[in-house]
């Protein structure tokens, strides 16, 4: 347990020690020595959460814009954060060195999102996927009900402000301080469907706070 705990400590630190602009939509790409084991690995998250403290640069651009945010499913908005419950994934971690990227997996947040608001139009990103390994999250992406895309690139992470592994209450480590950015594909979604040019890419959304079950 305690080696497990350890490996998703330095889930967010790996991430920002790789390329997005070569990643794929999957840690299963990545290089593994045929003698490479991993010396950590949960097959099953059981959950608990993902929190965002959303930044303020990021709550006035979205007040400039007219967009009101919101949230969708079991997702939570309160006291400036915005919370999506864990509901499964997996996570694989390896002496770093042996295999690049050293920690690979997905934490899944399946039925639960965000929602941006401008007049008629509605925005929804949801069931959030984050691949550690690849410092990316993903999501689905729908306009006024409408499909618009799916197992999209959204955010990107940078775990190099992350904090010291805590431990929680019930059996959990707590990860707080990584970066969430606005991702280049996101950016133009929302700039196409609010007809605007003012979100940028790369534009800080919060610190993330990641609650995980070790048992």
């Amino acid at each position: 347990m305690i080696a497990a705990i350890s490996a998703l400590a330095l889930l967010p630190l790996s991430a920002c020690s790789s390329d997005n602009s070569s990643s794929s939509s999957s840690s299963s790409s990545s290089s593994v020595s045929a003698a490479a084991q991993p010396v950590a690995q949960i097959d099953a998250i059981t959950g608990k959460s993902t929190a965002v403290a959303l930044d303020k640069g990021f709550t006035d651009a979205l007040t400039t814009l007219g967009l009101t945010p919101g949230v969708l499913g079991t997702a939570a908005l309160e006291n400036g954060s915005v919370s999506f419950p864990i509901t499964g994934g997996h996570v694989k971690y390896y002496t770093p060195g042996t295999v690049e990227p050293y920690v690979q997996g997905d934490i899944n947040h399946n039925g639960s999102g965000l929602s941006l608001t401008a007049g008629p139009t509605t925005v929804q990103l949801n069931n959030f996927d984050i691949d550690p390994g690849a410092s990316v999250l993903y999501g689905d992406v729908s306009v006024n009900g409408t499909s618009a895309a799916t197992h999209a690139l959204l955010f990107n992470l940078d775990g190099s402000t992350l904090k010291p592994l805590q431990t929680g209450a019930d059996d959990t480590a707590i990860l707080q301080g990584t970066r969430v950015l606005v991702s280049s594909d996101a950016a133009a979604l929302l700039n196409k469907t609010f007809s605007t040019d003012a979100v940028k890419a790369g534009l800080l959304v919060g610190i993330a706070t990641i609650t995980l079950n070790t048992k």
